[in-house]
């Protein structure tokens, strides 16, 4: 009886640990504001239509996905409306996004330019690979900052000199 619970026990945290993203990372990398350069597409803007979107079978984890109503274009030539992807690679993208308007740096899946750098984690393929992704460093914070923080203000600099 006691190996049978055993196994039990042992066969219930494999499937737990199983829903675990594969790609976790193994140290954190610092948000560096200068690699604001290797976004295609930077706007302020309002997020809706925020959604979760389980994994299909065979693929790793979950993503976010949601329309961004562009009020100020800093970098590129978006529409005025756009579907983006958001593959958070250091933690669970978060159930839903506050109102309010936001920076959102975004980059190409077809660009040529390599992932940003990362200390350690998997970069997997965008998950819609017609869809403008949030610009991220594997193990980092994303781009994606309210339009009165410290890091928007900064990057507003950058962009606006």
């Amino acid at each position: 009886m006691r190996s049978y619970l055993a196994f039990a026990a042992i066969v219930l945290v494999g499937l737990a640990l199983g829903k675990a993203p594969a790609y976790a990372c193994m140290a954190m990398a610092p948000l560096e504001l200068a690699d604001i350069k290797y976004a295609d597409v930077v706007v302020l803007g309002r997020i809706s239509n925020y959604e979760i979107v389980d994994g299909e079978p065979g693929q790793l984890g979950d993503y976010a996905r949601f329309t961004v109503s562009v009020d100020d274009v800093l970098l590129g030539q978006p529409p005025q409306q756009l579907n983006v992807v958001w593959d958070n690679s250091t933690y669970a993208e978060p159930e839903s996004m506050p109102s309010g308007s936001f920076l959102i740096a975004l980059r190409d899946p077809r660009s040529q330019t390599p992932p940003l750098r990362g200390p350690s984690a998997t970069v997997l393929p965008n998950p819609e690979p017609t869809l403008l992704t949030v610009l991220q460093a594997p193990c980092s914070d994303a781009f994606i900052f309210s339009s009165t923080s410290d890091e928007a203000r900064t990057i507003l600099k950058t962009l606006r000199p």
